[in-house]
């Protein structure tokens, strides 16, 4: 049986579509061997972001589920453990809001972090950065295509943008697998895959559109994904925020 790499874009405290993408998975066959990597951004803007860190916590060694940091995590944790209001004031706006109200917030005073236990902070803190195989490269946002892959630092692999979508990648060498972007000039359907022969985008909006994809890639093949998963789920009003994802920094 063949070993596969299963990657999840972009979650945003939908803890729906995370538990009907393990589902999915587990249908798919999973063989010797084959894991699940998290491509980040786990809280923010969707409803339970609070659920989604807890079950990421809990299941993650058993189920063989590697994951990632994204920008999204780090905004948290500055926010929080940072002790300045502009960052505090800066996350809210992008999302944090929502991922306070998963702890238990009720908008009535200041957002406070003490609401967050530290050992989640703890382990967003501890989380890698990237993960790669002989075929391909994990990452949150992308990489810089100047650098290798071994010279990238935490702000390229959490941040970028059009850099690294508009280049080839040809110093990077290997299929690059991200999310972070659901949205841009080469990705106009949010709730769409970008497949190109050099990287493979699978964030999709999911607090924004109910779409969830994972890429499936085979171990000893290189290049992009050998199929496509999508979950979905209805997306009511109560559960997104405007688009804010031209984040820089």
């Amino acid at each position: 049986m063949s070993a596969f790499t299963y990657a999840i874009g972009d979650v945003h405290g939908r803890l729906d579509l995370l538990m009907k993408a393990i589902a999915a998975i587990d249908g798919h066959g999973v063989g010797d061997g084959s894991r699940i990597i998290m491509l980040g951004d786990y809280v923010d803007r969707g409803p339970e972001s609070r659920g989604v860190v807890e079950y990421l916590m809990a299941h993650a060694e058993r189920q063989r589920i590697v994951c990632l940091k994204g920008n999204h995590e780090a905004m948290m944790i500055e926010a929080i453990r940072g002790g300045d209001l502009n960052r505090m004031s800066t996350w809210m706006f992008h999302g944090g809001e929502e991922t306070m109200r998963s702890y238990g917030w009720t908008g009535r005073h200041a957002a406070s972090g003490a609401l967050v236990p530290p050992s989640h902070l703890d382990w967003m803190a501890s989380l890698p950065l990237m993960v790669r195989d002989a075929e391909r490269v994990y990452v949150h946002a992308g990489l810089d295509p100047a650098f290798p892959v071994l010279e990238q630092d935490e702000a390229t692999c959490l941040w970028i943008r059009d850099r690294f979508l508009d280049s080839r990648l040809d110093q990077i060498g290997l299929h690059v697998v991200h999310g972070h972007t659901p949205q841009w000039r080469g990705k106009p359907n949010a709730g769409e895959v970008e497949r190109l022969p050099h990287r493979t985008n699978l964030d999709t909006g999911a607090y924004m559109t109910g779409v969830l994809a994972i890429g499936v890639f085979e171990t000893g093949r290189p290049g992009g994904p050998v199929e496509l998963l999508k979950v979905s789920c209805a997306t009511g009003q109560s559960n997104v925020v405007a688009p804010r994802w031209r984040v820089t920094r």
